[in-house]
């Protein structure tokens, strides 16, 4: 594989087999409804553990917070990450936890109800230039598939009618189901690879998260594809971008 930034914007079937979309951020434009529910969470939370404790902290900061502990990883890694930068030790609790602020789990699933709300007002939309490199990639014989740590992705995928998009999904439940690692462990990229019957190799993994574009890396896949839609392209890079675009509408195929 070449490193030229340009060739490898451009996707051929002598080259690739599968592409594999992380869904938040890259196929579906949900990360807003996913922010807006972390922070309303987390400062609701630090309010009171300030008021219990006397160490009141800064809010939840929607661009160093948002994506360095939280984005792209399985809701109660986020949370756990989130916590310890902050030095909070909270009890796990169980997966059964009422959302609340009593243990990691029910922060997790007090996240994901606000998050199930926003996305009955708001809806999720998918990205245009996603669109039409997947409709490229279909074109040329390329298989989809879509991956993502949430347990609403197909929820998610059906309000933004694109869930037959893709021959493969695996997602926050599967994840649950079988015991996959979240990220940045590569393995629910290494899962849809093997559903869609490709080698590494000859997959691509496009994806808009650190922990993301590090699992693309540490999976050894042919090519990793970073998204940045206004965040830090350096980092993406520094972590295992391959190559970094604005928007898949600059990827190609030939």
């Amino acid at each position: 594989m070449t490193n030229s930034s340009t060739s490898a914007k451009v996707l051929t079937k002598d080259r690739f087999d599968a592409v594999i979309f992380d869904m938040d951020g890259v196929v579906t434009d949900t990360a807003g409804l996913h922010g807006k529910s972390w922070k309303e969470m987390f400062d609701r939370f630090l309010e009171e553990h300030a008021r219990k404790t006397g160490d009141k902290q800064e809010p939840f900061d929607l661009g160093r917070d948002y994506l360095e502990y939280v984005d792209g990883k399985p809701r109660f890694d986020g949370v756990r990450s989130f916590l310890a930068s902050r030095g909070i030790s909270l009890p796990e609790g169980s997966l059964e936890d009422e959302p609340g602020m009593d243990s990691v789990f029910a922060l997790g699933n007090w996240k994901n109800e606000l998050f199930g709300k926003l996305l009955k007002e708001e809806g999720a939309v998918a990205y245009p230039g996603t669109l039409d490199l997947i409709r490229k990639l279909h074109a040329a014989n390329i298989k989809t598939a879509i991956i993502s740590s949430s347990k609403n992705a197909e929820a998610i995928l059906r309000s933004a009618n694109v869930l037959e998009l893709f021959e493969v999904k695996v997602d926050g439940v599967d994840s649950l189901e079988l015991g996959i690692k979240g990220k940045p462990a590569p393995d629910i990229f290494w899962r849809a690879a093997e559903e869609l019957g490709v080698e590494i190799p000859r997959a691509v993994v496009v994806e808009d998260a650190i922990s993301g574009v590090q699992a693309g890396k540490a999976g050894k896949f042919g090519l990793v594809i970073g998204v940045n839609r206004g965040s830090d392209p350096e980092a993406l890079r520094r972590n295992g971008a391959d190559v970094v675009v604005a928007d898949l509408s600059e990827v190609t195929v030939a």
